[in-house]
């Protein structure tokens, strides 16, 4: 599993270029926000552009957008996730994740952050 990272600390997974990626919030997100209470997930079938608010997460201390990292089309919601949005704070790399896409431009995966680069990133901001 390949996993990138994005400036608004997203992390979107990928196995291959035939599956849909995966994307969540990152443990620095999670961190920041605190306790999550709800979240809004994107509409399967809608296709957004890279950067584009694709859905809400609400924390007890604040409700932070969540961008599209890449430009495609969501395939799947975690159901699960809309359900008890406490996983977004207790797994937020794995149960914790908000929806699949199918990633429109590979070279867009490409130019995120590696995990390295991330995290000398998050440290600052």
């Amino acid at each position: 599993m390949n996993v990138k990272y994005t400036e608004e600390h997203e992390w979107i997974a990928r196995a291959d270029a035939a599956t849909p990626a995966t994307v969540g919030i990152t443990v620095h997100a999670q961190d920041a926000l605190g306790d999550v209470v709800f979240v809004d997930l994107p509409e399967v079938g809608k296709a957004y552009a890279k950067g584009e608010v694709a859905g809400v997460v609400e924390s007890v201390k604040a409700a932070a957008d969540v961008y599209m990292p890449l430009s495609g089309v969501v395939t799947e919601v975690n159901e699960a996730l809309r359900a008890d949005p406490s996983l977004a704070n207790s797994d937020p790399l794995n149960t914790g994740w908000f929806f699949k896409i199918s990633i429109d431009d590979a070279a867009q995966f490409d130019a995120l952050m590696e995990a390295p680069e991330y995290e000398k990133f998050s440290a600052n901001a």
